[in-house]
C-alpha cells in the first residue's frame, strides 16, 4: 500500500487513535469546531480530519451544527457517559457531596485519574461552562491521586512537563516527589494558591482494600474559610465522607476492612 493509500485508510489501530484524539479535542469544553480546527489540533490533513468526524458523526459521536456546520460531541457519547456514571454508582455519591458542601460551607468534588489529570465526576464543580480535568500536579485532588496510584497508573516521571499555573505551582519533579511523600504521611493533600491564587484544597483519598485511591475528595474554598485552625475540623469532615463512599462506591470484595 502506498503512503498516500495509508494516509487514505489507515491502519486499524492508527484509526482507532486518530478517532479517540478527535474526541478528545472536546475537552477544553469550548466551542463548537470545524474540520480546520480538528486538523489544525491534532497535525492532520483537513481532509483526514474531515473524514474522521464524518465517521464519528455517523455512529453518533458527534453531531453537526446544520447551520455552521461545525461539530460538538453527540448523543452516543452522552448515553455512554451516563451508563458509566450509573454503573460506577456516581449518582449515590451526590448525595453526600451535598451534606459534605452544606455542613462545610465549601465547594466539594469527587474525582477519579485519567491519564496526567484528575477528572471530577461529581460535586460543586460539575457545571455546564465549567471543565472537568484538571492538572494531578498542582491540584490537591491530582496529588491524591498520584500518592495513592493504583498499579499501572504510573507516578510523577510519567507525567509530562509541569506547567506553572501560579507563582507557588510545583514544576519540578524532584519537588514534586517530596510532596507526595508528605502528602501519604499526612494524609491528606492541600493546595494552596497553586492552581489560582485565592483558592484553597484540601483532598483525601477513598480507599481501597488494596490501600490505592479509586477516587480523591476535595473541599475548596477560599483561606478565609478554610483556615490554619479549622484545617482539623475540615479534614474530619471529608474523611468522614469519603469512608461513607467507599461503601457506597465499592463493592464489598473491594473495601478496607471496617475500623474495629
Amino acid at each position: 500500500m502506498s503512503e498516500a493509500a495509508a494516509v487514505r485508510a489507515p491502519g486499524g489501530a492508527q484509526a482507532v487513535q486518530r478517532a479517540l484524539d478527535v474526541l478528545h479535542c472536546f475537552h477544553d469544553n469550548g466551542p463548537d469546531l470545524s474540520a480546520s480546527d480538528l486538523a489544525r489540533r491534532l497535525g492532520l490533513s483537513a481532509s483526514t480530519a474531515h473524514r474522521l468526524a464524518r465517521t464519528l458523526l455517523g455512529a453518533g459521536f458527534l453531531e453537526q451544527d446544520a447551520r455552521t456546520s461545525r461539530y460538538r460531541l453527540g448523543p452516543a457519547v452522552t448515553e455512554l457517559g451516563r451508563l458509566s456514571y450509573h454503573q460506577r454508582g456516581l449518582h449515590l455519591a451526590a448525595p453526600e457531596l451535598a451534606d459534605l458542601a452544606e455542613r462545610t460551607g465549601a465547594t466539594a468534588d469527587l474525582a477519579l485519574r485519567s491519564g496526567p489529570h484528575a477528572v471530577i465526576v461529581a460535586g460543586g464543580s460539575v457545571t455546564p461552562k465549567v471543565g472537568l480535568r484538571r492538572p494531578l500536579h498542582s491540584t490537591a485532588l491530582g496529588k491524591v491521586l498520584l500518592a495513592w496510584a493504583r498499579p499501572g497508573e504510573g507516578g510523577p516521571s510519567s507525567l509530562p512537563p509541569l506547567p506553572a499555573f501560579t507563582d507557588r505551582t510545583i514544576v519540578e519533579p524532584a519537588a514534586l516527589e517530596a510532596e507526595l511523600t508528605k502528602v501519604r504521611s499526612d494524609g491528606y493533600a492541600l493546595n494552596d494558591g497553586e492552581s489560582a491564587h485565592g483558592v484553597r484544597t484540601l483532598a483525601v483519598p477513598v480507599l481501597d482494600g488494596s490501600g490505592h485511591a479509586r477516587f480523591a475528595l476535595a473541599v475548596r474554598a477560599t483561606p478565609s474559610v478554610i483556615t490554619d485552625a479549622r484545617t482539623d475540623w475540615f479534614l474530619a469532615q471529608a474523611r468522614s465522607c469519603a469512608r461513607a463512599l467507599e461503601v457506597l462506591l465499592l463493592s464489598p470484595a473491594e473495601r478496607r476492612p471496617s475500623s474495629p
